[in-house]
């Protein structure tokens, strides 16, 4: 089988529940993974949004998973230290997940979570990394990466700020 990652909170292509949005409780979804190579040492999930209207907004960062785990559970709010592994700044200027808050004159937004299987435990990096230090961080080190998308639309969710 091929490396993968599945959510039990949305199906790939579908819209992400606005619990987990900016609009409602602001946390990260669950997320799991199956078949990461066997050589592989740790793991980085990365969340993005390429419809962002500056460009890709990174919404989340988090790295030095040990390679043990297979899988994250719904995710604490920004600033709330995780168990296993360490959060980056985001986007938004805060540490950890911070939910999709897309205009609401946009089309829905796609939302990219990733996560990379690294040849390394850690990746080095010094006290507040940002999610893109993260992401560069791992150049050279990916044995394989997994992706889900979901959207994400305050018209079509029903929901305006």
């Amino acid at each position: 089988m091929a490396f993968r990652v599945y959510s039990v909170a949305f199906d790939d292509g579908g819209f992400l529940p606005a619990r987990y949005s900016a609009d409602g409780a602001d946390r990260s979804p669950p997320l799991a993974w199956v078949d990461p190579p066997a050589d592989t040492a740790g793991f980085a999930v990365l969340c993005i949004d390429p419809d962002a209207p500056g460009g890709t907004w990174y919404h989340w960062a988090r790295y030095d998973i040990p390679r043990e785990t297979h899988g994250l559970e719904e995710g604490h709010p920004a600033g709330v230290p995780p168990a296993g592994g360490k959060e980056a700044v985001n986007d938004f200027g805060k540490t950890g997940y911070g939910g999709p808050a897309p205009p609401p004159s946009h089309r829905p937004h796609r939302y990219v979570f990733t996560v990379l299987a690294l040849d390394v435990p850690t990746l080095g990096l010094g006290p507040c990394p940002g999610a893109r230090d993260v992401e560069h961080a791992t150049a050279g080190h990916v044995l394989a990466e997994a992706s889900i998308m979901a959207r994400y639309g305050r018209r079509e969710q029903g929901l305006s700020r």
